[in-house]
């Protein structure tokens, strides 16, 4: 069975290419083109992504116009539905935007955009998204945000630790993000937004291979299902 991907590209969207790219060179299928205007998603979806870059220039809060954008009611029942949808950068903002997942995500502590190699610890490895990695395990993805730093109350974040719904935490002081929190999940496990870029790891030749293991484990857990 092919596997069916689809990228949602919204206005001021700068990494959808890169998240074709590694959607393809991963599972070797070339996803779906989605505008962000469109009503529907393509049928017989198995994966769902929101690329980073500066949706509506983040004009209100970054990611809050696109959240309103018609595909992103598509995008939500889906959600509902079971299907996996990743959000990175950007994408994690529209999807907290959106209800999706709890928390927002402010500017970075002292305000500067950060663009560099992170290291991350991979806080729950039982996931459709990290069963590929180590509970633990260390790995370096690219970050580059200047809104990434993730905040919830405390009873929230009680929550999300307490579920096993935090994915990854950063490893190094990177944007202020409460509990060094990086990546998060949904209550299904279905959904996860994170600020690290792990489609732009995945060729040695740029820089590393951690990023791959994520699309790797999820297409492998979509296809053995």
């Amino acid at each position: 069975m092919a596997f069916n991907a689809a990228v949602v590209t919204f206005p001021g969207s700068n990494c959808d290419r890169d998240m074709v790219v590694a959607l393809e060179k991963v599972s070797g299928v070339a996803p779906h083109r989605v505008w962000h205007g469109d009503a529907d998603l393509p049928q017989g979806l198995d994966f769902i992504a929101l690329p980073g870059g500066f949706s509506y220039g983040d004009y209100l809060r970054c990611g809050a116009i696109a959240s309103r954008s018609p595909i992103m009611q598509a995008v939500i029942k889906a959600a509902e539905r079971g299907v996996p949808v990743l959000g990175v950068c950007n994408g994690f903002q529209v999807l907290t935007e959106s209800g999706l997942l709890p928390g927002a995500l402010l500017r970075n502590a002292g305000l500067d955009f950060v663009c560099r190699e992170v290291s991350l610890e991979v806080a729950n490895a039982q996931t459709l998204f990290t069963g590929g990695y180590e509970a633990g395990q260390i790995i370096r993805i690219p970050v580059a945000h200047h809104d990434g730093n993730y905040f919830a109350d405390g009873a929230t974040l009680d929550r999300l630790e307490g579920e096993g719904r935090v994915a990854f935490r950063y490893a190094e002081s990177v944007n202020g993000s409460a509990r060094q929190i990086a990546g998060v999940l949904n209550n299904a496990g279905n959904v996860l937004g994170m600020m690290p870029h792990p489609e732009r790891a995945i060729e040695a030749t740029h820089g590393g291979t951690d990023g791959r293991t994520l699309f790797e484990s999820a297409i492998r857990g979509l296809m053995d299902a």
